[in-house]
């Protein structure tokens, strides 16, 4: 047989690939299925195999994948064992109070609760006392912790002290409650520090530049994304630019990338190349956090970088398997991870899609604007299923974000690194880099921004396994189309100005919104916004949502043009996250707000955001009417001093209690907006209004299990509306909540399994009709 000459192209080597699969799959088959499930199905594959080889076939390929997929699914069944057969674990199975001496292996997050500040931190414990016993263990937990703890360091061994619980899933231990400040016991070795100093360096060097940007270079660079603004993170996501703002194998690319063009320059070559790039991957993986998702970024990123090189694919390729199969046995836990998932169908849609298509454009195009092309569209459309998955939508703006700031995010991430180096060094010649590269991520940001605004940036998807499934298969015939499509200038182009044409200006959705809608319950994820219907274009919205792009698409697709009235109920974040968004793009008569200004966080940023955009906020007295259009409300609660649910449930709150009820009319039809009431509120609003009947509920607290039942059955209400995020961790909505309003012959719509919730009134008849 001839062999393949220089220009062909050779079928990959996929074996390695295999490899990786097949140890995929034994890791999550060790987690997921029982331990003799897993032992019998490894243990009748050697067997077939064993026997199929005394019979003279090769199966070396076959060996080693059953040889793989057995070490990884034992390790994952011992990983699993040990995490939850532990002296930390059977403490907290006992809910005890422990001593314990911890190494914190995460960087501190500083978190707003309902009642206060907390911060988490992931930590190993290393010594635990409890009921008194003392055990050496190396057991990870999650430290939900005071705010002094923010200031621990990651590398640091602590004395902790607090009450430990089961954790959720199997990766954790414990989970430990910690309300004393912590004890340091051993600072962080030399490098850490080093690391940290340069991590705060960058943030030096960028000082002089606008908030986004001072936010954005430290994420690009290390992945330090603690300072980025909620609403430019949901532009990110909206725009397929998220992979820019988290330690990705995008992050190792182009520091390590950078540094092996310095060292070209300085005149290294051949193993001293090698020995710079790995130092530059230790490197990284300091400066970003030796944490599993660094590490996984690290080892894609190297393969990301081996791909690049001479026979590139060929290497790519063996280099994707190695790393994937090296990473499972190093962390099991990695296989039911959605980053290390997304990390490797991007890298491999690189490696086999990306060359074909780029090839495909290079008949028409310059080879360096096919490839700036193909690389996005080729990681773009294998991720996408999981994307979905994961998030609800499809970003149909993705390919051209990241072609536009591909020019920028290069310079940004290594003028940012240089900056935070020299700093350290030459405060000023530091401070200019950093000024350069706040010049570059403006560029970024700006586009993040503008491409997540367009009106079909992100179209929602189901999250369901058929529709994901439905979406995978689409992705496929796009593999199999795009080749063809690419090569032909004369259908390339329509196709893609038809796809500018439908982001920037989409047709609408078939009879949404429905004729005579007076509210409308916005699908916005775990939290509330509710649109009332006053006519010509003119909407009162209540609440915001916490997603700002979730609120203005619902706005849109209602052609709501005016809010002359917004009323925010409380100040928690599921409730005012969104309002920046909706003061930007719609003119804003008024903001009503609750008197209690708790959490003083959200009501400060309340407050900026109105007072930057020219609009009045008031507190509204109870029985205070408004009116506009066909719409008559009425402030039906807080009645008297707001209660402070702490010592009432587990779901009370301050803020809660605090929520401006309002009772509306329309067209002959009643609607109670009860925010987040709990049952305090909820009593007192009974005993004020004790025969108040209503048509319409918007039940409190997304359905909580912290209801007064009394209050709810006697409003009578025909409709409850439910406005709730899928798969929430607060177990809402609760079924006992459902059950008790069913009971009482009321119909229940949801915002997580149906989409917006729309209520009509046809010819006084009240119906109700959802988007999904």
């Amino acid at each position: 047989m001839a062999k393949p000459g220089p220009c062909e192209r050779r079928p990959a080597d996929l074996r390695v690939v295999l490899l990786a699969g097949v140890a995929w799959t034994g890791a999550l088959g060790g987690f997921l299925l029982p331990p003799a499930i897993v032992l019998a199905f490894l243990g009748a594959a050697c067997v077939l195999l064993v026997w199929r080889h005394r019979r003279g076939h090769p199966v070396l390929v076959g060996v080693a994948c059953v040889a793989a997929g057995g070490a990884v699914a034992c390790a994952a069944m011992l990983r699993a064992q040990a995490t939850t057969h532990n002296p930390v674990a059977a403490l907290a199975a006992e809910h005890a109070f422990v001593h314990a001496v911890v190494e914190i292996r995460s960087d501190p997050v500083l978190r707003e609760g309902r009642f206060d500040d907390y911060v988490l931190v992931r930590a190993d414990v290393r010594r635990v006392t409890g009921r008194g016993h003392t055990a050496r263990t190396d057991v990870p937990v999650l430290l939900l912790a005071d705010p002094a703890w923010e200031s621990v360091r990651l590398g640091s061994v602590v004395r902790a002290e607090g009450r430990v619980d089961r954790a959720d899933g199997d990766d954790l231990a414990a989970v430990m409650s910690v309300h004393r400040p912590p004890r340091l016991l051993t600072a962080p070795g030399p490098w850490l520090d080093a690391a940290g100093a340069v991590r705060g360096g960058i943030r030096t060097a960028v000082s002089g530049a606008g908030a986004a940007e001072r936010a954005l270079v430290p994420a690009l660079v290390a992945g330090d994304d603690q300072g980025m603004d909620p609403e430019l993170v949901a532009d990110f996501q909206a725009s397929g630019l998220t992979h820019l703002s988290a330690v990705s194998g995008t992050n190792l690319t182009l520091v390590v990338g950078f540094l092996l063009v310095l060292a070209r320059w300085a005149g290294v070559r051949a193993r001293g190349l090698m020995v710079v790039g790995a130092l530059g991957v230790v490197g990284f993986v300091l400066l970003a956090r030796t944490e599993p998702s660094v590490v996984r970024a690290a080892a894609m990123g190297s393969v990301a970088l081996l791909g690049m090189g001479s026979n590139g694919r060929e290497r790519g390729t063996r280099a994707l398997g190695v790393a994937v199969l090296v990473l499972l046995l190093f962390d099991p836990w990695l296989a039911t991870s959605v980053g290390f998932a997304l990390s490797a169908l991007a890298t491999a849609g690189i490696l086999f899609l990306a060359p074909p298509w780029r090839d495909a454009l290079r008949r028409w195009l310059p080879r360096w604007v096919a490839e700036a092309i193909a690389v996005p569209l080729a990681a773009q459309v294998a991720c996408t299923p999981v994307v979905a998955a994961i998030s609800g939508q499809v970003s149909l703006v993705a390919v051209i974000a990241n072609l536009l700031v591909a020019p920028a995010v290069g310079p940004a991430t290594v003028l940012g690194l240089v900056g935070g180096v020299v700093v350290l060094l030459v405060p000023p010649l530091g401070l200019l880099c950093g000024r350069l590269a706040g010049l570059c991520a403006w560029w970024i940001v700006s586009v993040a921004r503008h491409s997540a605004a367009l009106p079909a940036a992100a179209v929602p998807w189901s999250t369901s396994a058929f529709a994901v499934a439905a979406l995978a298969v689409v992705c496929t015939a796009l593999v199999l189309v795009l080749p063809g499509l690419l090569s032909r200038r004369r259908w390339a182009l329509p196709t893609a100005a038809l796809m500018v044409v439908a982001v920037v200006h989409p047709l609408p959705t078939p009879g949404w919104p429905p004729d005579g809608w007076v509210l409308v319950a916005c699908d916005v994820g775990q939290g509330d916004a509710l649109v009332l219907n006053a006519g010509g274009g003119r909407g009162v919205l209540v609440d915001a949502g916490p997603d700002p792009a979730a609120v203005a698409r619902c706005l849109d697709e209602l052609g709501v043009t005016r809010l002359p009235e917004v009323v925010l109920s409380h100040f928690h974040a599921d409730h005012v996250g969104g309002l920046p968004a909706v003061l930007d793009g719609w003119p804003v008569g008024r903001i009503e707000v609750t008197g209690t200004r708790v959490p003083a966080g959200g009501a400060a940023a309340v407050s900026a955001a109105a007072r930057a955009a020219g609009v009045p906020v008031r507190v509204p007295d109870v029985g205070a009417v408004g009116r506009l259009g066909p719409l008559t409300w009425q402030v039906v609660s807080p009645t008297g001093p707001t209660i402070d649910g702490a010592d009432h449930g587990e779901e009370g709150a301050v803020a809660n209690n605090a929520s401006l009820a309002l009772l509306v009319e329309v067209r002959g039809v009643r609607l109670l907006l009860s925010g987040d009431m709990e049952p305090e509120a909820q009593q007192r609003l009974h005993d004020a209004l004790p025969g108040l009947r209503v048509d319409v509920l918007k039940v409190p607290h997304h359905g909580s299990r912290y209801q007064d039942a009394d209050f709810l059955t006697s409003l009578g209400a025909r409709l409850a509306v439910v406005s709730v995020g899928a798969d929430n961790d607060y177990g809402h909505p609760a079924p006992e909540t459902l059950d008790l309003l069913r009971e009482h012959g009321t119909v229940v719509r949801r915002t997580d399994l149906r989409g917006d919730v729309a209520v009509l009134v046809r010819d006084g008849v009240l119906s109700v009709r959802s988007s999904g």
